[in-house]
């Protein structure tokens, strides 16, 4: 049955037109080097670290400023979007962030460097929810949950770039000055920008959009004209999504920050063996998020997300406490399949919870801002582990694990499904009710 179901949405993916498979693409890809972009920084943070002649936590600092920074792209970009389009903002969007991400390489200080990274987590804060409104409302509603699932992979994919150009290029790095490897490796980051010139000529704007603007136009109205009252109005299912995104992010920091410092000093393992449970881990990630997303159309978002998250509490004797490689690489593939199977119908799903006028803003900000609540996560396992356990991450690791799927599936149980809603029509109902 799910091997016939895996056909179907294959003949799903098949069946597009070239211009949404154009669209997909460079949004799927819009993600992937964005995520690409900010993890150049976690794996040179070593190298930033010495040219710059300070330690590794000042350098951290900009990890900090990049994620605090997210909230504000979403609402800026977001509300661009739905003015003027999803399709320009996007362009704008990840010009944007190829070039702070080309200026963080040629900066000459500490502070202008987390400068750099301030204004590049405004641009990377904006991709998400603009890319995704793009990609969800330009795909057939019947596979949104399977494109979904694969479109939130960009982010692992992204991931696994970064480490593997890391891997085979920055040992032969060897300059200096303002061409040492880290700022190479910045330079190559920048090169994102030229998926705004594929976008000028292969994708087209969001159908949902465009019959909306006209709409708009027929009524003399320019642009979405979201007053303060209509943001009230919204404001419960906002702060809804706001929680539910807040255990979202505590679910994945909560198994994947603190989890390579987990197997170096509770299992002692080496950083080879350790690289290679990530890898395998992120591998699960992707095959998570795409068969989640596509099971997601056949029962339902809620009961997918609820049935991933509760799917990774079996996973913790594996993924924390097992004492051979083997099974700690097989725990890490299977909880990272749940963890990232529940992340895969996210796009989906709240995209399909937010009101119509504000679809490009509200999951993007809310998406953000749950990062933003869930930001000081490996702080306070850290801190924990240290007088619970001397320092021994697995019970506090474990506990996470618990109690951030418990927290999803009660907050994404009280919501409502809304898998497959025509947003056609929900943008006229919305009209109709201003009329």
């Amino acid at each position: 049955m799910l091997a016939s179901r895996d056909m179907a949405l294959l003949g799903e993916l098949r069946a597009l037109s070239p211009s949404q498979r154009n669209t997909f693409a460079a949004c799927f890809l819009g993600w992937t080097l964005d995520a690409f972009d900010f993890f150049l920084l976690t794996v040179c943070l070593k190298a930033i670290a010495s040219d710059f002649h300070v330690g590794i936590p000042q350098i951290a600092e900009a990890i900090f400023w990049t994620l605090v920074m997210r909230p504000l792209g979403a609402l800026l970009f977001g509300l661009l979007a739905e003015r003027y389009g999803r399709r320009p903002t996007l362009m704008i969007n990840i010009v944007c962030f190829s070039i702070f991400e080309l200026a963080s390489a040629f900066a000459p200080s500490l502070r202008s460097f987390l400068l750099c990274r301030a204004l590049f987590g405004i641009a990377m804060g904006g991709e998400w929810g603009v890319g995704a409104a793009l990609a969800l409302e330009s795909m057939p509603s019947g596979g949104r949950g399977f494109f979904s699932g694969i479109l939130q992979e960009g982010y692992m994919v992204g991931n696994l770039l970064a480490a593997a150009l890391y891997g085979l290029l920055f040992s032969h790095l060897h300059g200096t000055g303002m061409l040492t490897g880290w700022r190479v490796m910045f330079m190559i980051g920048a090169l994102p920008a030229l998926l705004a010139f594929y976008m000028q000529f292969k994708v087209k704007e969001s159908p949902v959009w465009l019959e909306a603007e006209q709409r708009r136009k027929a009524e003399g109205r320019t642009g979405s004209g979201i007053s303060f009252e209509t943001f009230l109005s919204y404001l419960p299912r906002f702060l809804f999504l706001v929680l539910l995104m807040t255990a979202f992010n505590s679910f994945s920091h909560g198994t994947q920050d603190l989890y390579p410092t987990l197997l170096e000093k509770d299992h002692g393992l080496d950083p080879g063996k350790v690289g290679l449970i990530i890898v395998i881990g992120n591998l699960g990630a992707l095959v998570g998020g795409i068969v989640c997303g596509g099971l997601s159309e056949r029962l339902g978002r809620k009961r997918m997300i609820i049935i991933a998250a509760l799917a990774a509490v079996p996973m913790i004797p594996l993924w924390a406490w097992s004492h051979t490689l083997p099974m700690l690489a097989l725990g890490g593939f299977l909880m990272q399949f749940a963890v990232q199977g529940a992340w895969g119908v996210i796009p989906a799903h709240i995209n399909e919870l937010a009101p119509a006028p504000v679809r490009a803003v509200f999951p993007g900000f809310a998406y953000q801002l749950g990062n933003l609540c869930s930001s000081r996560n490996g702080v306070f396992q850290a801190r924990i582990a240290q007088h619970v356990s001397g320092g021994a991450l697995n019970l506090v690791m474990s506990w996470t694990v618990v109690l951030a799927a418990i927290a999803i599936a009660v907050v994404a149980g009280l919501g409502r499904e809304a898998r497959g809603e025509d947003w056609t029509s929900a943008e006229l109902a919305v009209s109709h009710e201003r009329e």
